[in-house]
């Protein structure tokens, strides 16, 4: 057998050796190639929107050509590695190249960052002013006064009126983008219901009003008060006049009946003459419905009222005066002096 120059070692078995040693070099240089292929691909911060269909093919390409991951396939690789590559759920990834891939993996098989949209109801909105707000958002129009002129989502307005006026409560809401009008008035109306606890129901009901009721009374006190601190006076002027069996004469309740806003009210031109199922100048009770979405004060202030003056009588009147201070009477001519002095 020929043996190697100097050496007592067979040919063959350096063969073998050098040939270990190159796979062993290849082995390694196709490690560091797969590793650097893990780290960070160097692109700045970037949000993934995941939609509906999206795979995670498509997806790894685009994180690629972000500069979020080196390589896609590697990606793809290590998500079916750790079994979460069908995590991939609709919605927002915050996302960096600075980030290896296996933290872009685990960051793509935890929750996603919902988008968002805020809208804002102010308080003593009337239905007509809500979608105008919406289209702001995003949100169409039309679909959201369908769904608000749907008075079956609320259990208080169903059969007994045209649309949810009162029952949609004015807050600032996170809508999901996308949502559907139907479902974000749903939430609204679901919200007000949160204001209906049984201590004010039946505090209500002490007063002889159902929640139908409080809520109209509550939207004429939105109308009428300057701040949440008269709301309870005014409340409990208004349910002394129920008491006592005198019209309520609101003006809003008015403007409301006639489809106008309040500044636009005209006494020469019979406004206040003009009998509507609204009007409490011409009919005695309360208006035939609410006449704006009340908030949690107005609601507050009619089943926790202020019916006493600072002298123990009952308040029966009151009015706004030029200075924008609230002045309370007992009687009318104390009223009428007191219009004389400060309107």
């Amino acid at each position: 057998m020929t043996r190697l120059q100097g050496r007592g070692t067979p040919w063959w078995v350096w063969l073998l050796l050098t040939l270990f040693v190159l796979l062993l070099l290849a082995a390694g240089g196709v490690f560091l190639y797969l590793r650097s292929l893990t780290g960070p691909a160097g692109g700045g911060p970037y949000t993934l929107e995941v939609k509906p269909g999206d795979t995670l093919p498509a997806i790894a390409r685009r994180l690629e050509a972000r500069g979020i991951v080196k390589n896609a396939r590697a990606l793809r690789f290590v998500m079916d590695r750790n079994g979460t590559a069908g995590r991939l759920k609709e919605g927002l990834y915050d996302l960096s190249g600075t980030m290896n891939v296996y933290q872009v993996a685990e960051r793509l098989a935890g929750p996603a960052r919902i988008p968002t949209v805020n809208v804002t109801i102010p308080e003593g909105r009337r239905i007509k002013d809500i979608p105008p707000i919406f289209e702001k958002a995003g949100f169409g129009a039309a679909e959201v006064q369908a769904a608000l002129n749907d008075a079956s989502l609320s259990p208080y307005a169903r059969g007994k009126q045209k649309n949810l006026e009162g029952f949609v409560f004015p807050a600032t809401y996170e809508f999901r983008v996308g949502q559907t009008p139907r479902s974000a008035v749903q939430e609204m109306v679901g919200r007000m219901e949160q204001e209906f606890t049984p201590a004010n129901i039946a505090a209500a009901k002490r007063l002889g009003l159902s929640v139908r009721d409080w809520v109209i009374l509550a939207s004429m006190v939105q109308a009428e008060a300057a701040n949440d601190e008269e709301m309870p006076i005014i409340a409990g002027v208004f349910l002394n006049r129920l008491r006592d069996g005198i019209a309520l004469g609101s003006d809003p309740t008015v403007a409301y009946g006639l489809g106008k806003d309040l500044p636009e009210l005209d006494r020469s031109a019979g406004d206040f003459t003009k009998d509507t199922p609204y009007s409490t100048y011409t009919r005695m009770g309360l208006p035939a419905g609410p006449i704006n979405n009340p908030g949690q004060a107005a609601l507050l202030s009619v089943v926790k009222p202020k019916r006493k003056m600072d002298d123990g009588r009952d308040a029966l009147y009151f009015l706004h005066g030029l200075n924008g201070k609230i002045y309370v009477n007992h009687d009318y001519n104390a009223h009428l002096r007191d219009i004389a002095r400060y309107r």
